[in-house]
């Protein structure tokens, strides 16, 4: 799924994938707002994204989706 995480004071945004869950994801995220520790999120490739938890402006969390597989969809 998509994650996309908007700093604060900063004009991009940080997009990766992860092969995590929705509901991990969001639990992590209110972890990391409540608690102001870092945001940690492994991406599908395996490296390891931290942001401080008090400098999260929102994150965005992607549908989870099943990968298609085929040419076309009727």
């Amino acid at each position: 799924m998509e994650i996309k995480i908007g700093v604060q004071n900063v004009g991009r945004e940080i997009v990766l994938e992860s092969v995590q869950d929705a509901d991990s994801v969001a639990k992590v995220v209110q972890e990391a707002i409540t608690s102001g520790n870092e945001l940690r999120l492994k991406d599908d490739k395996g490296r390891l994204i931290i942001v401080p938890g008090t400098a999260l402006a929102y994150v965005e969390i992607g549908a989870e989706e099943v990968r298609r597989v085929g040419f076309g969809q009727f």
